[in-house]
């Protein structure tokens, strides 16, 4: 059997619809930082893989909650790790400090600046040393129809606003969940001993989170104007890489993925939000 941890977020709840047969947990079914459950749950299931969507993502609140963020994205990792299935960890952009100045490769040193980098990095140690068969995806950006996000936020302030202020000098790729979700579908029959590691997967093309929001506006028919600030106008609790492009050459090629430049993506998501207006 496969099961989906963090099936209630946005890429679980994509998963969960190309997947229709796995077993779906999220924090009330399965708590993955309970090591001794984890253990019990995947022998009565007969789990043979684990899709691990489940983490701490609130990225300012993890610099006062250490303890949360570390649990839930080091040792509840770990735990799913140790239980003998195959493994699927989703991990981030955050894990490297955002200075370099071309994409980064998963050979790429890794340097994260806050609190949820750190344990999301920890997390990925944790999985190669304890998993037999781990693969890693690092992704960026995520958005879907589903949570909270920044393209929902955007469409939400463009159509109470006149006009917003986006930061303009942290450069990146979007992501759409539904676009991550497929990938991980055609990836799981592939994965094996050969192929264990570390990849990267974002939609192709880079923006700034201004350009992003830009689009969205434009997409949504919004009338809203977007005003270009920098990141000292815009302080945030923990520190954000300024530069997260990520290089998807490597999952490419190993898994024979195609990928969807962001825009093309972006407009896939936006159709079903305002299909969802309309039911």
């Amino acid at each position: 059997m496969l099961l989906i941890t963090g099936a209630n977020g946005q890429l679980g709840t994509e998963l969960s619809k190309l997947l229709p047969n796995a077993i779906k947990t999220d924090v009330n079914e399965l708590d993955i930082t309970n090591e001794l459950a984890v253990r019990r749950f995947v022998v009565l299931n007969r789990i043979k893989t684990i899709i691990n969507c489940a983490a701490y993502t609130a990225v300012d609140r993890a610099e006062d909650d250490v303890e949360m963020a570390t649990k839930i994205n080091v040792d509840g990792p770990r735990n799913l790790a140790r239980s003998g299935a195959k493994i699927i960890h989703i991990s981030t952009d955050y894990v490297f400090d955002g200075t370099a100045h071309k994409p980064y490769t998963p050979k790429d040193m890794p340097n994260p600046v806050s609190v949820y980098g750190k344990t999301k990095l920890a997390g990925e140690t944790a999985v190669l040393e304890n998993a037999y068969v781990a693969t890693i995806i690092r992704t960026a950006w995520l958005y879907s129809p589903y949570g909270n996000n920044f393209v929902k936020t955007m469409r939400r302030l463009g159509s109470e606003k006149k006009s917003i202020n986006v930061v303009t000098d942290q450069i990146g790729s979007p992501t759409y969940a539904g676009d991550l979700a497929a990938a991980i579908v055609k990836i799981l029959p592939q994965i094996n001993m050969d192929n264990r590691g570390i990849y990267h997967f974002t939609n192709s093309g880079v923006c700034s989170w201004y350009d992003f929001a830009t689009e969205i506006m434009e997409m949504s028919g919004l009338n809203c104007k977007v005003n270009p600030i920098s990141s000292d106008e815009y302080p945030t609790r923990a520190k954000r890489p300024f530069y997260s492009v990520l290089d998807k050459s490597d999952i490419q090629k190993t898994f024979g993925l195609e990928i969807d430049h962001w825009k093309k993506s972006l407009s896939k998501c936006i159709k079903e939000l305002d299909a969802q207006k309309t039911k």
